[in-house]
């Protein structure tokens, strides 16, 4: 699986864009940590503090586009410096943050840019632009696995801060730990080798590559599967913890739910990774998003105890984030690797307007019928059709390296 990545520096520039990845992803993907405390210590309402959780989501889609194009045209180093900056400096503002513009502020934007600017679109682009193409997959699937880890790490390390620290000492201890992978940065960010310099849309240009790919309707139908993904997930990153409190669960079942969310998700992108490999990525996807329709369908039967919690954290987070390697190699299929920063963050946009409605709605069920149940049935519905939307795109088939060698 992982021989692909044969020398030294193939690995290092895989497991420092998975470790980068693993600080932004790990952060992001706990926020739904401080709902509660933040609404305990504001007052400010489960409503508008999940509004400003929302925000957060778009904007880190909003980011994407716009850093992968910046990280296409100078280079990935600037940008990801300023992107764990931010994100170190919304989660040390936010204890000083009382209201809810404050909050959208802080959390909604600062940090949500920072971890947006240091996430997929720059490390899949800059890792692919300075991979063989036969490394991209498996390197796609194990960046994506140091997100996972992240969120097995952080969920529970920083739900024993808050009760600890406090949520306040908790968030600025964040801040300091994001500071922790600036180092990183060097070596994702290092000369292209001429060897793996991607051709092929370059001549065009960035504004016709995105032209071009906006008028394509494969591409368009990966954008509305995106969209669902990002509309359950942004859900259940926000409102698991209420969801547990709602069954009457202890607040450690929501954090160690998360983290095995989290650790799940490393075997799934690991396998995701493999089986860019080795099949069409439309029909991956196709059966990711069908699972988490039965899934939640099981989960709604089911009677709410920690196990089931645990049981439907294992089985979702499988496919979790598993999404984005199929999804990118997709992009880099219909248009090559030059400007992948640029159209895959345009589809991570997509993603995250499904998370601000995931979030936000989330937020409404709650304050107007008391529970979770519709946004629970939405969620099933829509993983339904995302699954369906993937098998009319166009997509060549893989080559396997026995036809590759018997072609040359």
């Amino acid at each position: 699986m992982f021989r692909s990545l044969n020398t030294p520096a193939l690995w290092a520039v895989t497991l420092s864009a998975a470790g980068i990845l693993m600080v932004t992803m790990g952060a992001r993907q706990s926020i739904g940590l401080y709902l509660a405390p933040l609404n305990s210590s504001t007052g400010l309402g489960i409503a508008s503090i999940s509004l400003a959780m929302a925000v957060g989501q778009f904007t880190w889609g909003a980011v994407q586009p716009l850093a992968g194009a910046v990280a296409d045209r100078f280079g990935p180093r600037r940008v990801l410096q300023g992107g764990l900056l931010l994100l170190a400096l919304g989660s040390a503002i936010t204890p000083f943050m009382s209201s809810t513009w404050g909050l959208v502020f802080s959390l909604g934007l600062i940090s949500a840019m920072g971890s947006g600017a240091g996430s997929f679109s720059v490390l899949i682009g800059a890792a692919s632009t300075r991979l063989p193409l036969e490394a991209r997959g498996t390197a796609s699937g194990i960046i994506n696995a140091g997100g996972s880890f992240g969120q097995f790490v952080f969920a529970p390390v920083l739900q024993k801060l808050i009760q600890a620290m406090g949520w306040m000492g908790s968030m600025w201890a964040l801040a300091l730990m994001t500071l922790v992978a600036l180092p990183l940065i060097r070596t994702v960010s290092r000369p292209v080798d001429p060897a793996h310099q991607p051709v092929g849309t370059a001549e065009i240009g960035l504004r016709r590559s995105v032209q071009e790919a906006l008028a394509d309707r494969s591409y368009l139908l990966l954008h509305a599967g995106f969209f669902t993904c990002g509309f359950h997930i942004a859900f259940l990153v926000t409102h698991l913890p209420g969801e547990v409190d709602l069954c009457g669960l202890p607040p450690s079942v929501a954090s160690w739910s998360l983290a095995i969310i989290g650790l799940a998700n490393i075997f799934g992108s690991l396998f995701a990774g493999a089986c860019v490999s080795r099949y069409r990525s439309k029909y991956v996807l196709f059966w990711m998003y069908a699972s988490r329709a039965i899934l939640i369908a099981l989960f709604l039967a089911a009677p709410r105890t920690d196990l089931t919690f645990y049981l439907f954290a294992a089985g979702l987070g499988f496919t979790w984030l598993a999404t984005v390697p199929p999804t990118a190699a997709i992009v880099g299929k219909l248009f090559g690797v030059r400007y992948l920063g640029t159209l895959f963050g345009l589809t991570l946009l997509s993603h995250q307007i499904g998370g601000f409605l995931g979030a936000w709605l989330g937020g409404l069920s709650i304050t107007q019928f008391g529970d979770y149940q519709w946004m629970w049935y939405a969620d099933m519905v829509l993983a339904s059709l995302a699954a369906l939307v993937n098998l009319p795109i166009r997509e060549a088939a893989v080559l396997q390296p026995d036809a590759a060698s018997a072609s040359a």
